[in-house]
């Protein structure tokens, strides 16, 4: 179960892990490689061996290594683990991994272009390190001067903080290292002071009428400051085009995110889909040959002391764990694909033609009861794992939906509605969006029975704002 939670993604640093804790594993080199035994694909219940030993005389005086050193055991001396259905075609390509300049060593290269003291130097990484994934600064500066005082033993004043903050807004991208929004769309707009009026009355409206203007109350911002219908659309044009999260597009920004590793491919071949499961970065593994060589040697000797048999009963446990290791990612990359098949036919017309409304109601006992898998490991590769498609790439979650009944008593799945209700608003005038209400009413006419709570809750699961909100002038 727990390799079958861990992402592709991970898998090899998973693998390498198990291989420096039991030397009997390890990567089978080129031209060690054996056919993938499907007949074998399965770990059967029942068949793992016990590994633990009790140390009794008996056991020392019985030792029987013969299904370890037999000539030709191939099951034992090698594995191979790449899924036939892999693109042999693919061998050579490789994961993608960003390259790129991480935020917090931006920031770092632009405070040593302000030749700063040591003293200064340090409380001013201090102040960086406090930058939160958007680039803002959160933490009081009353709580920087006590973390430097009682963590480093700097001391340093507020207002020598305040000051070292004031030259760090000024950094690129503009708008970093602000205390909230609204600092942070200043910082950015007094940098374009040279582009115009426009710039100015936008500085005006967010020093205040800051409230009025995330709340959309346009009204009352052009009665305030006597603009015109077309001042104010230029200035809230102005503002609308800012960054409210500065640090979001330099490099890897504070999260370190990873490209997603899709772990399956459906490919759509002359309207046949063909599913491959992605294991490139799961090596070819295989039993030490080292490790069997010296189970062959011990078989060979005369003198077998107590000492020695000790040594061939870790071996036998060592070789015994990496065989149940290679089992389990043979089992774990049977169980993703059996899962992925079966949700794959399920949504059939969906992998087809990539329409949303083509989505049937599916629900996680639909597969578990189609792949004779326990509901909970469906849960885990759903939740978990990714398939590309030449529509995108998906989490295996975003199939599995409820039913929503039509007037006509058809069942439909309530990501096709959630689907007809994005396109909806997506198409409405902006000077007018949609209410819930007149929303609930055009679900209605187009035959789906829903209420309007619900198309507010599937609003709000869409992360879609009210009309309200979504009002532009």
């Amino acid at each position: 179960m727990k390799l079958l939670q861990v992402p592709t993604a991970v898998l090899e640093d998973r693998i390498k892990e198990e291989m420096e804790e039991n030397p009997a594993l390890e990567e089978a080199e080129e031209g060690h490689l054996d056919e993938y035994d499907e007949a074998n694909d399965e770990f059967k219940d029942g068949e793992e061996e016990d590994f633990e030993k009790d140390g009794s005389e008996e056991e020392y005086d019985n030792i029987d290594i013969s299904e370890y050193i037999s000539e030709g055991d191939d099951d034992i001396a090698d594995y191979k683990l790449r899924d036939d259905n892999y693109p042999e075609a693919d061998d050579n390509k490789t994961i993608p991994h960003k390259v790129e300049t991480g935020f917090n060593e931006l920031m770092l290269e632009q405070l040593g272009q302000l030749n700063l003291d040591d003293h200064k130097q340090a409380v001013a990484e201090q102040i960086i390190g406090n930058l939160d994934d958007d680039g803002y600064l959160r933490r009081e500066i009353s709580s920087i001067v006590d973390d430097l005082a009682f963590r480093q033993n700097i001391i340093t004043s507020e207002e020598e903080v305040a000051e070292l903050v004031l030259q760090i807004q000024q950094f690129d991208p503009p708008g970093i290292c602000a205390r909230n929004l609204q600092e942070c769309l200043l910082l950015q707009l007094e940098r374009k002071l040279d582009e115009g009026k426009h710039v100015e009355m936008a500085i005006r409206v967010l020093e205040k009428y800051f409230d009025e203007f995330t709340k959309k109350h346009y009204e009352k911002i052009q009665r305030g400051l006597s603009l015109t219908d077309e001042q104010l659309k230029a200035v809230i044009n102005q503002i609308i085009k800012l960054n409210p999260k500065p640090a979001g597009s330099v490099g890897e920004g504070r999260s370190n995110e990873s490209y997603v590793v899709p772990d399956f491919f459906i490919f759509n071949n002359a309207g046949k889909l063909e599913l491959t499961l992605n294991s490139k970065n799961a090596p070819d593994l295989r039993i030490s040959e080292g490790y069997r060589d010296m189970l062959k040697d011990y078989d060979r000797g005369s003198k077998k002391d107590k000492r020695q048999k000790e040594a061939v009963l870790f071996i036998k446990q060592k070789i015994d764990a990496a065989k149940w290791f290679i089992d389990a990612i043979k089992q774990r990359q049977h169980t993703l694909f059996i899962t992925m098949e079966a949700i794959m036919n399920y949504q059939h017309k969906f992998f087809i033609s990539g329409d949303e409304t083509e989505l049937r109601p599916m629900i996680l006992k639909d597969i578990a009861e189609t792949t004779n898998l326990d509901i909970s490991t469906v849960s885990r590769v759903a939740n978990s794992k990714f398939v590309q498609t030449e529509f995108g790439t998906y989490r295996l979650k975003f199939f599995f939906s409820e039913s929503l009944q039509t007037e006509s008593g058809e069942e439909v799945s309530t990501r096709e509605v959630k689907k007809i209700l994005s396109d909806l608003i997506e198409g409405e005038s902006k000077k007018h969006p949609l209410s819930d209400e007149r929303l609930t009413e055009l679900l209605q006419e187009k035959g789906y029975n829903i209420a309007r709570r619900t198309v507010a809750k599937y609003r709000e699961q869409l992360n879609i704002p009210v009309a309200r909100l979504r009002k532009e002038l």
